[in-house]
């Protein structure tokens, strides 16, 4: 699986990209998310806001969203318009 981090959330958390060869017993948006914050007290911090977008295969994904080995994971802040 590859994680990649966008914008705000690659500068906080010092990170662009990672690639899983095993899924470590994640098989969810939200298993990656609990996963990705016992890293330590930065990942907690930004992955405690639920206005983080994520999508899988380039699509918007919800929390309850299954994933496997292979799939692409994008995490980015909200965008805002005008």
């Amino acid at each position: 699986m590859k994680i990649l981090y966008f914008a705000s959330l690659r500068d906080r958390l010092g990170a662009e990209t990672e690639e899983w060869q095993d899924m470590q017993g994640v098989g969810s948006v939200a298993e990656l998310i609990d996963h990705l914050q016992e890293r330590d007290e930065s990942w907690q911090k930004v992955f405690a806001s639920s206005r983080i977008l994520v999508s899988v295969n380039h699509q918007i994904a919800q929390p309850n969203a299954s994933i496997k080995l292979g799939d692409e994971v994008a995490f980015f802040p909200p965008v805002t318009g005008g």
